[in-house]
C-alpha cells in the first residue's frame, strides 16, 4: 500500500499542464482511467455522469470551431479588438486540437431525487454538479499518475447548445467541461496560493 504521505505528496505535484504534444493513446488506457473516475462518490450514489470520449480529429477540429465562434461572440461584448479576440481564439483552439484526447464530462438528474419546489430542485442539481466535479478530480489524478498531463476547461459551460450539437448530446444531459489531454511539454511550476490561515475557522466563521 503506497505510504500516505507519499499519496499526498502525489495529489499535490498535479498540475494543469496546458502545453501538450500530440500522441496515440489508446483506449484501454482511456478507459482505466475513466474507470478510476467513476469510483468517486456521489450524492445518493446516483452516478450523474457520463463522458464522451473524443480521439477524431475531425471532431475535435469541429467541436473546437463551434465553441470558438460562440466565444467569439461572447468576446465581442467585452470591448476586444478584433486582432486580441483572433490571437485568443487561436490559441484556445491550437491548445483543443493539439491535445490526444479530449474528455467531455455530462451531468444527468437522471437518477437524482425529483422535488416539486425550486428551492430543492436547485440544491439537487448543485450536489449533482458537486458529484461530477469529484469524478474529475478522480480523472486528473489518474492521468496524472498515468504521466499524462491533462487541463480542466469549463467552457461548455459559455457554449452548451454548440457543443450538444456538434457531439449530439440530448438536451437532458449538460456538458460540464472539457478535458484536454496528451503528453506533457512542461512540467508548470505550483501556482501561488492563498495561505491556508486565510482560508479555515474552526468551530464558527472566522
Amino acid at each position: 500500500m503506497i505510504e500516505s504521505n507519499d499519496f499526498l505528496k502525489f495529489i499535490k505535484s498535479r498540475r494543469s499542464v496546458k502545453r501538450l504534444k500530440p500522441g496515440s493513446i489508446s483506449r484501454n488506457i482511456v478507459e482505466e482511467i475513466l474507470d478510476v473516475a467513476v469510483s468517486a462518490p456521489s450524492a445518493h450514489n446516483a452516478q450523474p455522469w457520463r463522458f464522451i470520449i473524443i480521439d477524431d480529429e475531425k471532431v475535435k477540429i469541429k467541436l473546437a470551431d463551434a465553441m470558438a465562434q460562440a466565444w467569439q461572440e461572447d468576446l465581442s461584448k467585452n470591448g476586444l479588438s478584433r486582432i486580441e479576440i483572433e490571437k485568443l481564439i487561436e490559441a484556445s483552439k491550437k491548445r483543443t486540437i493539439n491535445s490526444s484526447i479530449l474528455i467531455i464530462p455530462c451531468l444527468t438528474m437522471e437518477d437524482m431525487d425529483k422535488y416539486p419546489d425550486d428551492r430543492r430542485k436547485k440544491a439537487e442539481y448543485l450536489m449533482a454538479v458537486q458529484s461530477v466535479s469529484a469524478a474529475i478530480e478522480n480523472l486528473l489524478l489518474a492521468i496524472h499518475a498515468k504521466g499524462l498531463g491533462a487541463c480542466w476547461r469549463c467552457a461548455p459551460l459559455f457554449c452548451m447548445e454548440a457543443v450538444r450539437e456538434v457531439l449530439k448530446i440530448p438536451n437532458e444531459f449538460d456538458p460540464q467541461a472539457l478535458i484536454e489531454i496528451g503528453y506533457p511539454l512542461e512540467q508548470p511550476k505550483m501556482p501561488s496560493r492563498k495561505p491556508l490561515k486565510s482560508l479555515i475557522s474552526y468551530n464558527k466563521w472566522r
